[in-house]
């Protein structure tokens, strides 16, 4: 039965119009990070990026070699979009994007993950299949149809990426519209709009509208009666986030995948026109069906796990961002702090304040004073330039930070030696004083 599903061949113009739209905003993606200068900001300018744990040896090309770089990103990009060595090039831009992700994390966005997750998904897909030059080149291996678990596989990782974005926006700060209060603060100065986002009924409208569009888009896209609803909402939701978040390709990215969710005669009509409809029966099952369905459950069963480690963490999310990455957690919160690092010097015993600013860009220096992972990276970082100079040290951390404007609190045990701490990605760690988040938030001006 479920072979008979999943192998059931189906038009495949979804997957070739998406295969265009993806190649051409992936593309944009690597050549938009060099001109709006994202990658000198990020890549080049600080002297060292803060990159996921245990990919600390992963570090961005010397001198302006990360220019070439996301170039040749953008050249792959491309090529996929053209459907040119399609395999070579989506596998090519995988591998990139994803070492470009892992190496730093002050730029840390959903999307970027996200990002990542549709590469690989696209590199198994036979998108080149139709409207490529590879099919040009080889007409053995054209195809107007494709099994149905091409579109499937696409439709459920979107399920998963928005039940969770709704499901993390239910929490109070959420719910009583603190948060995009917050976030809207920050866009009083924008052209037409601004006055009218700090209107308070605009924050409720966001935030219940937002949480329901998550929830809801998915299953109301695959009712055939509800999709244009669906779709006219995709539509203004995307381009609202575009315009007053910059969230880079990711809205477009999203209204691409719809077209998974109409009929192939739609798409023809209005992109493919001069493309056979697929009208056959087709059903073949491959031998490897088998060993395909197992990689698929646990790639699924690790999707579906992952947002939800933090539930079995001590203490709140909110608070640690133990559990924070690769949840679909962006956005819904407002930190703010500031740290003191006090390093000792253990045969002298003379204290040394470090000074952030000789260290780290202005963004790397509000993660290192808000988020317990970055400070602790820090601290080795620190640790690791003093050891270099014949010094054993001591490294203390005064930290305080608010969320979504609650008073300031102290966040990191200032007695413990962050030195000699361990990481351990899968437990609490003891280091991260608790929190209060049912304290009385203070009003906002």
């Amino acid at each position: 039965m479920i072979n008979r599903f999943l192998f059931k061949h189906i038009d495949n113009s979804a997957l070739i119009v998406f295969r265009i739209i993806f190649g051409l905003l992936i593309s944009l993606e690597a050549f938009g990070a060099i001109l709006t200068g994202w990658v000198k900001a990020a890549m080049i300018d600080p002297q060292f990026t803060f990159s996921f744990i245990g990919f600390e040896w992963l570090q961005p090309l010397p001198g302006n070699w990360m220019y070439a770089f996301y170039a040749l990103m953008g050249v792959f990009g491309i090529m996929v979009m053209l459907g040119y060595k399609y395999r070579v090039s989506i596998i090519a831009y995988t591998i990139m994007w994803s070492a470009t992700y892992f190496m730093q994390k002050s730029s840390y966005n959903n999307h970027y993950y996200l990002l990542i997750l549709l590469c690989l998904i696209m590199c198994i897909l036979p998108a080149n299949r139709y409207a490529s030059l590879d099919a040009r080149n080889n007409p053995v291996m054209k195809r107007i149809s494709m099994p149905n678990w091409c579109s499937w596989i696409l439709i459920l990782q979107m399920w998963i990426v928005y039940t969770y974005a709704s499901v993390a926006k239910m929490y109070p700060d959420w719910i009583d519209t603190t948060v995009i209060e917050l976030l809207f603060k920050a866009k009083s100065h924008y052209f037409l709009i601004g006055d009218w986002l700090q209107q308070k009924w605009v924050h409720y409208l966001v935030s219940y509208a937002g949480l329901a569009f998550d929830l809801l888009v998915i299953p109301l896209l695959l009712i055939r009666r509800t999709r244009m609803f669906a779709f006219t909402a995709s539509v203004f939701f995307h381009l609202f986030n575009s315009f007053v978040f910059q969230v880079g390709i990711f809205p477009y990215m999203s209204l691409g995948l719809c077209l998974f969710f109409f009929e192939p005669k739609i798409i023809r009509k209005l992109f493919l026109k001069k493309k056979p409809l697929f009208t056959g029966n087709e059903f073949h099952v491959p031998n490897w069906s088998k060993a395909a369905l197992i990689v698929a459950t646990v790639y699924f069963l690790i999707q579906i796990g992952l947002p939800l480690r933090h539930w079995v963490i001590p203490d709140n999310v909110l608070w640690t961002e133990e559990g924070h990455r690769l949840s679909w957690r962006m956005m819904l919160r407002s930190r703010s702090g500031i740290a003191q690092y006090r390093v000792v010097d253990k045969a002298t015993n003379d204290v040394i304040q470090v000074n952030l600013n000789t260290y780290l860009s202005k963004k790397q220096k509000n993660l290192a004073s808000t988020r317990p992972d970055i400070i602790w990276q820090f601290v080795q970082r620190l640790k690791e330039e003093y050891n270099e100079q014949g010094k054993e040290v001591e490294i203390y951390v005064n930290c305080h930070v608010s969320i979504n404007g609650r008073p300031h609190r102290r966040l990191i045990d200032q007695e413990i030696d962050l030195a000699i701490v361990e990481w351990n990605a899968f437990k609490h760690s003891d280091w991260i004083l608790p929190s209060d988040l049912n304290q009385k938030k203070e009003p906002n001006p």
